[in-house]
């Protein structure tokens, strides 16, 4: 399958109007589910956004970075440094300052990382974000491998007026799932707007693009600065919610896992990061609750049977679960077909 090929950028009808009947689902969401659901789904909104900023780099711009989680885990120990001991800082000015963090993180590692490619850009990746992970590991002025509290979620109030409580569950659900639209539609909007034709066309050649007098550093300079901040954002999020962060935010294991949920939802779309994110997740607890069978206890290995999953998908789905779907919502005869 050519690199083309293996995206699905245009969504058909049908997954369309089921994408639209899930947005109104999490809409509803919390007013028939638990405290404990509700906050579930908050977290895989939140991841949904960390797949979707890995997904303009590596199913839009076609750069598979191994270090992503790293602006991811940034932003959530901005907030932790930003929050006084006494009081709620203000999500007014933390926030774009996590945000620009992760961002200015990415531009300075992206300076060198994007001058390589394959397999080097690959490992240079990875190996940035190590140095990340250690550098907050083995500090303990930065937490150390214990992490740090967020005793306060952040305010957000206009003069004296308290917009919203963050420590209401329901209303951080909102927040994030505002967020991840607004993400998504900057993001669709992006795909097709000329910069984002043009990391597609990096993408599929690089070669003629430069050929064509495109200055692809800087295109690409730009994209990875960009998917760094909107994990930021993402880190962010989970920071605010969970009120706890640590070096494991920045492990290769949660990038491993951004792109498992990119690939597992359909690369290079938006949507199929979300989808593959909530289905990650999702998975992630279906197999850890699997039951004891004589004496193999099937949910400490529930690595084995992701990963089982993620080939038997990549193998008889490579454009994910949306292209699963396009290809349900297709099938019948094509214009043309049967005709003589």
């Amino acid at each position: 399958m050519s690199t083309a090929k293996a995206h699905l950028e245009l969504l058909p009808r049908g997954v369309q109007v089921a994408l639209g009947l899930a947005l109104v689902a999490l809409v509803a969401f919390p007013f028939v589910g638990t405290d404990f659901y509700t906050q579930m789904v908050t977290r895989m909104m939140i991841m949904a956004i960390f797949a979707m900023s890995l997904d303009l780099l590596q199913g839009v711009t076609g750069l598979v970075s191994l270090g992503h989680a790293a602006y991811f885990g940034l932003a959530g120990y901005a907030l932790a440094f930003l929050m006084p001991q006494g009081e709620a800082a203000s999500l007014w000015w933390t926030l774009p300052a996590a945000v620009l963090a992760s961002g200015l993180a990415a531009l300075v590692i992206g300076f060198f990382v994007v001058r390589t490619h394959g397999i080097y850009f690959i490992m240079v990746t990875m190996a940035f974000a190590q140095m990340v992970f250690f550098l907050f590991f083995d500090n303990r002025a930065l937490g150390g491998s214990d992490g740090l509290y967020i005793n306060f979620k952040p305010s957000v109030a206009l003069g004296g007026w308290v917009l919203l409580d963050l420590d209401n569950k329901r209303t951080m659900y909102y927040l994030t799932l505002g967020a991840l639209v607004l993400v998504y539609a900057f993001l669709r909007r992006l795909l097709w707007s000329p910069f984002g034709r043009t990391l597609a066309g990096i993408r599929v050649n690089e070669h003629r693009m430069r050929a064509m007098g495109y200055g692809v550093f800087g295109y690409k300079l730009a994209a990875f600065t960009l998917a760094g901040a909107l994990a930021g954002l993402a880190g962010y999020l989970w920071g605010a919610q969970t009120g706890y962060v640590n070096p494991e935010l920045m492990g290769f294991h949660m990038s491993a896992h951004a792109i498992m949920m990119v690939i597992l939802g359909g690369m290079g779309n938006f949507a199929g990061a979300i989808v593959g994110a909530f289905a990650f997740e999702y998975l992630l607890h279906v197999f850890k609750d699997l039951p004891q069978v004589g004496s193999v206890n099937l949910g400490k290995h529930w690595q084995l049977w992701m990963g089982l999953f993620i080939v038997l998908l990549v193998t008889f789905a490579p454009r994910g679960i949306l292209g699963l779907a396009e290809r349900v919502t297709r099938r019948g005869p094509q214009p043309g077909e049967g005709d003589e």
